[in-house]
C-alpha cells in the first residue's frame, strides 16, 4: 500500500511540472497519458463501447480470431508484460487462446492509474486463478521505473493493444520501441496498431454523438484542478478533434471559448478566444511503413493479422536475444 502511496504521489508531481511546462509552451500541449486517473480511465472504458469507436471492437474481433496462432508465436512458458493495461479486457482473449494453464508464467500489467490498475488486476485474478498477476504501476516510457521487470529471468513478451502507439510522436514511437526491444530481448511484442483509412470514420470515431470523448477529454483539466489546485473553468473550453490527412493523424484539442486566465501553482496563463491545449495526437499507418519501423527499433517484424476491411492491424514483432540500439 505504502509503494502505491508514493507511486501516486510521484505521478501527482510529474503532472504538475509538465502541466506548468505544456502551458508555457507555444502552441500550449500536455501529453495524453495524464488523461488516465481512475475517472479518465473509466470514461475510455466507455469510449470503447461506443458504437462510433470501431479500434477496439475491430482489435477484439482479431484477438478472437487469430488468438492461437498469436499464442504460437509468444511461446510457452513465457511471463507477458502489458504496457498501458487499462481495464485489462483484451488479455483475456489471449489467455484463453493459450492451450495449458502452465504456458505461461507470470502477468504484469503495466499501467500510470495505479487504482484503476489494481481494480482490474483483482478482477483478473478472480477469474483466472491460476494465472501469477503482479501490477506495476509506472510509466512505461521511463525506463528506470520498469528495471524491475528489465531484471527479472525468464523469456518476456509484451501486449501493446489499442494502438496506443499512435499516440507518440515519431521520436517518442522510436524510443518506446528500443525500449521494448530491449526489455524483451529473447521474447517478442504483439502491438496494435490503427490504420489509414476514410476520414469520414476518423471524424467519427473521436466526435461521439453521445460526448464520452469530450468528457474525457474535458477530464484532465477537473484532474489538474482536483489534484493541482488549477482553476480552469471547464465550461470554457470545449472538445475539438479533426483528421490531418497530411500528418496521418488525429489531433484532439480543448479550445478556450473566451478570452481567459488560468491560475496554476503560482503562475497565470492567458488564454485567448479560440486558442486550444493540445491534448493528443493519434497516428494512423499503413502496415508497411509500422514495419519498417519496428525493424528500424531492432524488431524482426513477423505476422500480421488484420480485419476484412482493414480498419486494424495486430503486429508481431519478434525482438533478438542480443542487439544494439538502432541508429
Amino acid at each position: 500500500m505504502a509503494d502505491d502511496v508514493d507511486a501516486r504521489a510521484a505521478q501527482v508531481s510529474a503532472f504538475g511540472h509538465d502541466l506548468l511546462a505544456g502551458l508555457s509552451k507555444t502552441p500550449r500541449s500536455i501529453a495524453p497519458k495524464y488523461f488516465y486517473d481512475a475517472a479518465g480511465s473509466a470514461l475510455f472504458d466507455r469510449i470503447c463501447a461506443l458504437p462510433e469507436y470501431y479500434p477496439t471492437r475491430t482489435e477484439l474481433g482479431i484477438l478472437e480470431r487469430h488468438g492461437r496462432e498469436m499464442a504460437d508465436q509468444m511461446g510457452s512458458r513465457v511471463d507477458v508484460v502489458e504496457f498501458g493495461a487499462g481495464s485489462l479486457a483484451k488479455i483475456r482473449l489471449l489467455l484463453d487462446a493459450f492451450s495449458e494453464r502452465d504456458a505461461l508464467g507470470r502477468y504484469f500489467p503495466v499501467d500510470i492509474s495505479a487504482q484503476h490498475l489494481e481494480g482490474a488486476a483483482r478482477r483478473l485474478r478472480t477469474d483466472y486463478a491460476w494465472l501469477h498477476v503482479q501490477p506495476v504501476v509506472a510509466d512505461y516510457m521511463r525506463h528506470e521505473q520498469l528495471r524491475v521487470l528489465e531484471q527479472m529471468p525468464g523469456r518476456k513478451v509484451g501486449f501493446f493493444p489499442g494502438s496506443t502507439i499512435g499516440n507518440f510522436d515519431a521520436d517518442e514511437a522510436m524510443m518506446f520501441l528500443q525500449l521494448a526491444a530491449r526489455l524483451l530481448a529473447g521474447g517478442g511484442l504483439l502491438v496494435g496498431v490503427d490504420l489509414v483509412k476514410d476520414p469520414l470514420t476518423l471524424h467519427r470515431a473521436y466526435n461521439d454523438s453521445q460526448g464520452v470523448t469530450a468528457a474525457f477529454n474535458l477530464n484532465v483539466l477537473r484532474r489538474a484542478n482536483e489534484e493541482l489546485g488549477a482553476d480552469f473553468d471547464l465550461k470554457a473550453f470545449s472538445h475539438y478533434a479533426f483528421y490531418d490527412p497530411l500528418e496521418r493523424r488525429i489531433e484532439m484539442h480543448l479550445v478556450s471559448s473566451r478570452k481567459q486566465t488560468v491560475h496554476l501553482a503560482g503562475s497565470a496563463f492567458r488564454f485567448e478566444e479560440g486558442e486550444s491545449l493540445h491534448t493528443e495526437n493519434s497516428h494512423k499507418f499503413t502496415i508497411d511503413g509500422f514495419r519498417a519501423l519496428a525493424a528500424s527499433a531492432g524488431f524482426k517484424p513477423g505476422p500480421v493479422w488484420t480485419d476484412e476491411a482493414k480498419l486494424f492491424s495486430v503486429h508481431w514483432l519478434e525482438s533478438p536475444a542480443c542487439h544494439g540500439d538502432a541508429a
